[in-house]
């Protein structure tokens, strides 16, 4: 019987229990859905869509050097209003996309590293050609105390495009198929 007991608790300890999978498995779910959220906010160049994405006291290092570190969810949110408003004033629309190449979860801590590409689409009646420009971008997210994730740190610099589109998928990280390369 001590055989067995012993045999049962090895076992116990090697194998992950179907729980642990799951819940894995939701979170992985849950950390892709905030960029999905973020892709929502720029084609409605709605900042309020990006609320439920950072925390209360989120930080964001932005890729501009003219514009210091924004402390407050809502400091934040106040940037991309003023960011959705020259567009909105120009009749331009603009889309973002990710892919994420790197993910760790420890615990409610979540850590990603993506690329991401930013399309401007200016009014068809000026005739300009649509733009582009991408960059680097690590989010640190924790899970609240209702179990949601949110972004704690948000930091992005300048790439070139091409970076963005040489990015491979990587297995349960969201990878955004929306773009192709533009033609010259």
């Amino acid at each position: 019987m001590r055989i067995f007991l012993i045999a049962l608790a090895l076992l116990f300890a090697t194998v992950k229990p179907v729980w642990a999978a799951n819940s894995d498995d939701a979170d992985q779910v849950a950390l892709n859905q905030q960029y999905q959220q973020f892709i929502n906010a720029f084609a409605a160049l709605d900042p309020q869509r990006l609320v439920a994405i950072y925390a209360d006291d989120a930080t964001y290092i932005p890729e501009q050097q003219n514009v210091a570190i924004v402390t407050g969810k809502n400091s934040i949110v106040e940037l991309y209003q003023k960011f959705f408003d020259r567009i909105r004033k120009r009749k331009a629309h603009i889309e973002v996309d990710f892919r994420l190449v790197k993910r760790l979860i420890q615990g409610n801590s979540a850590t990603d590293v993506c690329y991401y590409l930013v399309r401007f689409h200016p009014p068809a009646e000026t005739e300009e050609p649509v733009s582009e420009f991408a960059g680097k971008m690590v989010t640190v997210s924790e899970k609240n105390a209702q179990g949601v994730w949110q972004w704690k740190v948000d930091i992005s610099n300048r790439a070139e495009p091409q970076h963005f589109f040489d990015a491979p998928p990587k297995p349960n990280l969201y990878y955004g198929h929306h773009f192709s390369p533009l033609t010259k």
